[in-house]
């Protein structure tokens, strides 16, 4: 029975699907420094790049039929990072916008496992159409809060370089670091957590879909 419900598991990696968006996340940075680099350090050429780049990979995705919010917050992303540069005449600002988003998603992950609601079981019970129902599983519960620990230690750590790049001054480094901090860092946390998750859960446990659909109300 155990090794059943072993095998029936769904990895948190194809839960939370593939590396397309984290990929999407670096290629603008990378052009904001190749543009910046080759129009004599040149912050309008650089947010040019950037934001030229950043829609045509939307409109790659639209033409695969990918879903248009997903493209339109991207590209508002770039479009705002760009322009806070333009406004400060700093090239390291750029990236300021990603700074600040992972310090944010860093102190939110780490409040929702202090209150009991680790947003990686929100976000997993959203895709997997259960809502809120796995709390009813205190298993659950307890392996969301440990699994997302690991979510809270990949955006520390992108604050504490990120933070430190921006503050030197140091804009080609930091779109180096955006890259490496983007898709691998995504990976390996995905791995990393998903692997906490299954470990702090009991062998006979049934797994993420533990929950029955909420029954229909008597006509």
């Amino acid at each position: 029975m155990s090794d059943k419900i072993s095998s029936s598991r769904e990895s948190l990696a194809e839960i939370l699907g593939g590396r397309r968006g984290a990929l999407d996340a670096s290629v603008p940075p990378a052009a904001f420094v190749v543009g910046w680099l080759i129009a004599g350090r040149s912050v309008a050429w650089g947010a040019g790049a950037a934001i030229a780049v950043a829609v045509v990979l939307g409109v790659f995705r639209l033409v695969r039929g990918q879903g248009v919010r997903a493209v339109v917050v991207s590209l508002a992303a770039v479009v705002a990072a760009a322009l806070i540069a333009l406004h400060t005449g700093r090239a390291e600002d750029f990236f300021l916008l990603q700074l600040l988003s992972n310090l944010a998603s860093a102190l939110l992950f780490a409040a929702s496992i202090v209150i009991r609601w680790p947003l990686l079981g929100v976000v997993v019970g959203v895709l997997l159409g259960q809502k809120t129902r796995w709390r009813r599983d205190p298993e659950l519960v307890k392996a969301y809060s440990r699994a997302s620990w690991v979510w809270v230690a990949q955006y520390a750590l992108r604050v504490v370089i990120y933070g430190l790049l921006w503050w030197a001054g140091q804009v080609v480094v930091l779109g180096i670091a955006r890259t490496v901090l983007s898709w691998p860092l995504v990976a390996l946390t995905v791995a990393v957590s998903g692997w906490v998750l299954y470990r702090t859960l009991p062998d006979d446990h049934p797994g993420l879909r533990l929950t029955e659909p909420e029954a229909e109300p008597e006509k």
